[in-house]
């Protein structure tokens, strides 16, 4: 498919203007076309996409179901314990022959015709594959091995895993860089995971926004009462915005802040501040320092469909499933370690109802999301401007009024995508 401006159909269709990253066209968002490339440029590219934890996978003959952008995939620990990931369609008739979220079985069998495909998602049984009594059944040059499900590459890191339709990447080190990686094993920290629960919706919007909302630290200090009213993120305080050198990684990061000390000043800006506020339950903004870093929050966003949140001590992975360009499903699993005390675990539990579909943050992002997707959709042939901190271009900044790293992340989109 071609999408560039260059191509007859698309004269004036598909426009940057100019290399000016300060204002991105609205149907980077909008545009079916543009999706389709994504999946294929990206999702299906050269990028390594969370699919699962090893913690929900500790059997061999364990499974669940995943998603590499919006192509299902399953993601199986074989019986030498190697975790494998195939895409979740059947070579006979394109059916998804695995069909439950999770599970353990000793083979995946297609409900349409009884194919049958082993831990690994090699192709191992045909019903009536000669025929029956020397008529029918398929060709005599037919091989099982010819028509297994795509395999894609894996690697995991400290438990988390993550699969690539590209057979040669990079090592995930080198994928996401020093800076990135010294913060994502800053979460995940070497203590072996476990599984607390999961949340799933989805989000009338497309998937960038979700990057773009953890990129923009500016609207964290004006949307959300819980975050400035208890000092988890506010202007003023000890603060990061990091960005990799490609420019599609990122990490928000905060240290939490004395609420008494925000500024007058700081306050008059924040309309989302009340004076007063106070918790039923003071338990929900206890910080236990468990963590080899500075910050008490910190938001990683992974290109192209992961967000690890450490929000004090409620821990989380978001994976981002799109199924068009105006909509996308969120996949939460919410975990802890193996060693936490009952009480650790019922803390994690408790600040969780700080994230999820409904939680005192979450639901805040989930619409304004909505909004600007109505925005783009309904007013069609605009752009919009991300042009906060023009001393830093893109990349990382130190300060939370900027969109530098928005910035940095479409300059990344735009080599990928070829526009």
């Amino acid at each position: 498919m071609d999408i560039s401006p260059e191509h007859p159909r698309n004269a004036g269709r598909l426009l940057w203007p100019g290399d000016d990253l300060t204002r991105i066209p609205d149907w980077v968002y909008t545009d079916q076309e543009v999706y389709e490339r994504e999946v294929e440029r990206i999702f299906h590219g050269r990028t390594w996409n969370y699919v699962a934890l090893e913690a929900e996978l500790p059997n061999a003959g364990d499974f669940i179901r995943s998603n590499v952008g919006p192509t299902p995939v399953v993601v199986s620990r074989a019986k030498d314990g190697a975790v494998h990931v195939f895409e979740n369609r059947c070579t006979h008739r394109a059916a998804e022959f695995c069909r439950e979220l999770t599970g353990n079985v000793k083979e995946f069998v297609c409900p349409y015709h009884q194919w049958t495909y082993d831990l690994k998602g090699r192709l191992q049984g045909v019903p009536f594959r000669r025929g029956v009594a020397g008529a029918g059944g398929m060709p005599k040059e037919f091989t099982t091995a010819d028509h297994s499900p795509r395999q894609l590459a894996v690697t995991t890191h400290r438990g988390v895993v993550f699969a690539s339709y590209a057979p040669d990447m990079e090592p995930l080190a080198d994928y996401l860089g020093p800076e990135v990686m010294r913060e994502f094993e800053a979460t995940f920290d070497g203590r072996a995971l476990v599984i607390l629960g999961h949340y799933r919706h989805s989000l009338p919007g497309n998937w960038k926004l979700y990057h773009e909302n953890l990129k923009d630290p500016y609207h964290a200090t004006l949307l959300h009462t819980f975050l400035v009213t208890f000092g988890l993120l506010v202007a003023g305080n000890k603060s990061l915005m990091l960005a990799d050198a490609s420019g599609r990684h990122g990490v928000m990061c905060s240290a939490k802040s004395d609420v008494s000390k925000v500024t007058a000043e700081a306050k008059g800006e924040m309309r989302a501040f009340k004076e007063g506020m106070k918790l039923a339950d003071a338990r929900m903004m206890a910080f236990i320092d468990e963590f080899d870093s500075p910050w008490s929050v910190t938001m990683a966003t992974i290109w192209p469909n992961l967000i690890v949140q450490r929000e004090m001590n409620t821990l989380g992975i978001r994976q981002l499933v799109p199924t068009g360009p105006n909509e996308f499903i969120m996949k939460w699993t919410m975990f802890g370690f193996e060693g936490d005390s009952e009480e650790m675990t019922r803390h994690r539990l408790r600040q969780g109802n700080l994230m999820g579909p409904a939680g005192f943050l979450g639901l805040e992002d989930n619409e304004a999301i909505k909004f600007v997707q109505d925005g783009m959709l309904r007013v069609p042939g605009g752009e919009h401007l991300v042009a906060l901190d023009p001393a830093t271009p893109f990349g990382t900044s130190e300060t939370l009024i900027s969109e530098s790293a928005i910035r940095g992340m479409y300059r990344h989109w735009r080599e990928v995508m070829g526009l």
